[in-house]
């Protein structure tokens, strides 16, 4: 069996995740030259160029695309198969949550989780930026909201509906009386996390879209959250992120919460899908969602 060189086929599996030599060089930790020498080797075994010059970017061809997600599986296979040989049977879950949904509603309920779980550890990586598991070989989850879209070779399971709206603290919420058109003048709080929320809000709400004339920008949705709780604006949030503030009057919904018809689902590599870890935190996931 005549397979690549392991090192060529991790620098092009890089490469093509990140659209980048540099980013592969960084993560795969050498050169620049050191990645494209491993992408030479690479088209030297395999008799056929990778990749094609669109300008300054180089674009995989449709074949390297596939073969890339290939590799990207093979290579999840080898690290998940040395890491269960190095913890002697051990099973570790690493997990990508949304920063807001891991400290408001995971996080809350670890304790069950990991007494449900038993002996399977679970390292819960927050996430500013919520991003498919393809992007993220080093996960073997990763929870997503409304922005998930499906993808070959994951497959997702809704645990929990999904609600948003905007939120403010109650003098503020008081002073806008259930009126939309009332945000034209209110100072609006956005995550650059999820620039379009507000957007998709007015679409799926019904509401006539108001020009903004106050809008402040924040890196995430937990730092435009605490704005929100310091009274400094109005800010767009799921709901199942600020459940304690609902509660105790932190925070209020002057115009309700709607329905986003995706929810929250795990997703997983269809590989992994009947890892007893997984199943356990599927499972979980499902009695805590609804409950």
């Amino acid at each position: 069996m005549r397979l690549p060189p392991l090192n060529a086929i991790r620098a092009f599996e890089a490469v093509c995740r990140h659209g980048s030599i540099l980013k592969a060089a960084e993560e795969l930790g050498v050169v620049r030259g050191a990645v494209r020498q491993q992408i030479s080797t690479l088209e030297d075994h395999l008799g056929r160029k990778l990749f094609v010059r669109d300008g300054r970017r180089l674009v995989p061809t449709e074949k390297a695309r596939a073969f890339a997600e290939a590799a990207g599986a093979a290579l999840t296979i080898l690290k998940r198969a040395a890491d269960e040989f190095e913890e002697a049977g051990r099973e570790r879950i690493r997990l990508g949550v949304p920063s807001a949904f891991a400290i408001w509603w995971l996080m809350p309920r670890a304790a069950d989780m990991q007494a449900s779980l038993g002996s399977v550890e679970v390292d819960i990586v927050p996430m500013s930026v919520a991003e498919p598991l393809s992007q993220h070989p080093d996960f073997d989850g990763v929870i997503m909201g409304g922005e998930y879209r499906s993808s070959v070779g994951i497959i997702e399971t809704r645990f929990m509906q999904d609600e948003f709206g905007p939120v403010a603290t109650p003098p503020l919420a008081a002073r806008l009386a259930g009126d939309v058109a009332a945000l034209a003048k209110s100072n609006i709080l956005v995550s650059r996390s999820a620039p379009k929320l507000w957007a998709e809000w007015f679409a799926e709400s019904g509401a006539p879209p108001v020009a903004f004339t106050h809008r402040r920008e924040f890196a995430d949705l937990l730092l435009a959250l605490g704005a929100a709780r310091a009274g400094l604006g109005v800010a767009l949030a799921p709901k199942a992120s600020i459940e304690d503030d609902l509660a105790r009057g932190v925070l209020v919904a002057p115009y309700g919460f709607i329905r986003r018809p995706a929810g929250y689902s795990l997703c997983c590599r269809t590989l992994d899908a009947k890892r007893p870890g997984l199943v356990a935190l599927r499972n979980w996931l499902l009695r805590s969602g609804t409950a």
